[in-house]
């Protein structure tokens, strides 16, 4: 049932450098227009918050285009749908998708990623552990790591919404995991919560000595968030055959004023290592799969996850930039309507 003949939505209205800020979004009630043959209307109950929102934004190179001026904010959401003119849909559908920022999303289909059918879990887990997070932490580990029982597996951002899952899966796979985090309180968290073998607080001043007795016998898989600095410290210990999943560049402030670090050749080189970058969209074929998965960890409890919910779209414009300040402590999700 639509409980409202106006939508709240958030819209791009001026051009972010670097991460973008509260000032670059602004909140405005438009009507909700009536359904034409094919489409659906989603009453959307959470709004997910990613750090890769920043290349959705920013006029650089990217894999995707650059959301427009005057456009609704991209966005991942899970909601109802509450109105059908869709053969495939039917009102009280769970489902999540690229909705945007907005309170109510039409759409003919095409946006929809899938129907949300694990009615016993929160639904807010299929825009995290059930959703884009560990989705990306399932293929970028098992497909494009290949981590086999045995491996050294380091991750950085290891406290969060997909380095978490991915130390989680290493284990369940039988590897040995090193956590990548800042602070003493996320280091704490990988180990006591994650179940890291060891974490690393990548602010310390002793950060490369700390990570390099950690991994004495070297890293076969490096799970990549931030490029810089950190990842310049773990590729010194990659071990013959190692493989590095590039999955985020989040320490790199300012893509243009890209910085300069250590070469990676002579280590790729010389270990017969191989770097790849991983796009989560390459899988969505395979996402069914990969969710059944998930779901059945997260019920047996194997696979533990965090959400920072927000209540109200208030709070939508300003979340990434604290996203990158490193103030969240599990998924960011923006919660709009209850049920």
């Amino acid at each position: 049932m639509i409980m409202s003949t106006t939508n709240r939505q958030v819209v791009l209205t001026s051009r972010p450098v670097g991460i973008p800020q509260a000032e670059h979004f602004t909140i405005v009630e438009t009507p909700i227009p009536d359904l034409a043959e094919g489409e659906l209307l989603v009453r959307n109950q959470f709004l997910s918050v990613e750090p890769a929102m920043r290349g959705w934004v920013n006029l650089v190179t990217n894999y995707s285009n650059p959301v427009a001026v005057g456009d609704v904010m991209r966005a991942f959401a899970a909601g109802k749908v509450v109105a059908s003119r869709h053969p495939g849909y039917t009102e009280g559908d769970l489902v999540m998708g690229m909705l945007g920022w907005q309170e109510y999303a039409i759409s003919n289909g095409a946006s929809i990623r899938r129907k949300v059918r694990e009615t016993d879990l929160p639904l807010s887990l299929s825009l995290g552990v059930l959703g884009i997070n560990g989705l990306t932490a399932y293929f970028a580990l098992t497909e494009v790591a290949m981590a086999r029982p045995g491996d050294t597996v380091v991750v950085s951002t290891a406290a969060g919404a997909v380095g978490s899952a991915v130390g989680q899966i290493a284990k369940l796979n039988g590897c040995r995991t090193i956590g990548i985090a800042g602070g003493a309180e996320k280091v704490k968290l990988c180990l006591d919560e994650f179940g890291f073998d060891a974490a690393v607080d990548y602010k310390s001043p002793d950060f490369k000595q700390i990570l390099a007795a950690a991994c004495p016998d070297g890293v076969d898989v490096y799970h990549d968030n931030t490029g810089g600095a950190i990842s310049d410290a773990v590729l010194s210990h990659i071990r013959k055959g190692a493989r590095i999943v590039i999955c985020g560049t989040a320490s790199v402030a300012n893509w243009e004023s890209w910085p300069l670090g250590p070469r990676v050749e002579r280590h790729l080189l010389n270990n017969a290592a191989r770097m790849q970058g991983f796009l989560v969209w390459d899988y969505e074929h395979r996402y069914e799969e990969a969710v059944k998965c998930l779901a059945t960890w997260v019920r047996d409890g194997r696979l533990r996850y965090r959400e920072e919910i927000l209540d109200g779209i208030e709070h939508a414009p300003g979340s990434i930039a604290s996203l990158y300040l490193g103030q969240n402590t599990g998924k960011r999700l923006i919660r709009l309507h209850q049920g």
